[in-house]
């Protein structure tokens, strides 16, 4: 099997979750219809693998938008807290490689980059806060500018007392509360 491919039985039980998923949440995408997106998915088999990887690691995405201009549909992380498979990684594999004691063994963006997603930005993490409480307990990485990346600084949020907070960070930190979560667009 090639890495960036999933076994027929796997499609199967991956679409049966995400439809579910789906349908219990109309909220997240109303006046979409799972078919539609199912059919989008079908000819897509890159996409396919890597919402295997975005539930694999914990993330149990589902559609939050669809952009008509582009004809695609947008697969966020719709975990309470932030995906257990994905957390103690510092920001980047630059910070990584720069970190001098206990590096982690992975970095937020190359494994976003593995899973072929995007690192949600600041925006897309306060849009998902639209759809209920997200990172109670946790934190999640987001998309940082370069301007703050280039001074070895990385962004992240959270929702506490019932707001959203953007901390910063030195990009070489992990915790085994942060994580990162993704979008995907299909």
């Amino acid at each position: 099997m090639m890495r960036n491919s999933v076994t027929d039985e796997q499609k199967l039980e991956l679409f049966a979750t995400l439809k579910h998923r789906f349908e219990k949440h109309m909220d997240r995408h109303k006046g979409l219809l799972w078919d539609e997106v199912e059919k989008k998915l079908q000819q897509n088999p890159n996409a396919v693998w890597s919402l295997s990887e975005m539930e694999r690691t914990g993330g149990e995405p589902d559609v939050v938008a669809y952009d008509e201009d582009t004809d695609t549909y947008h697969f966020y992380d719709c975990v309470k807290e932030s995906p257990k498979e994905r957390r103690s990684v510092c920001y980047d594999r630059e910070a990584r490689e720069g970190r001098k004691k206990f590096p982690p063994e992975n970095s937020a963006h190359e494994m976003a980059i593995e899973m072929g997603i995007e690192i949600l930005d600041e925006e897309q993490y306060r849009y998902l806060q639209t759809f209920g409480e997200f990172d109670l307990k946790t934190s999640t990485w987001i998309a940082t500018p370069d301007r703050i990346r280039k001074l070895n600084g990385a962004l992240f949020c959270d929702r506490r007392y019932n707001t959203i907070f953007t901390y910063h960070n030195g990009a070489d930190s992990y915790y085994g509360a942060r994580g990162f979560r993704g979008v995907l667009k299909v």
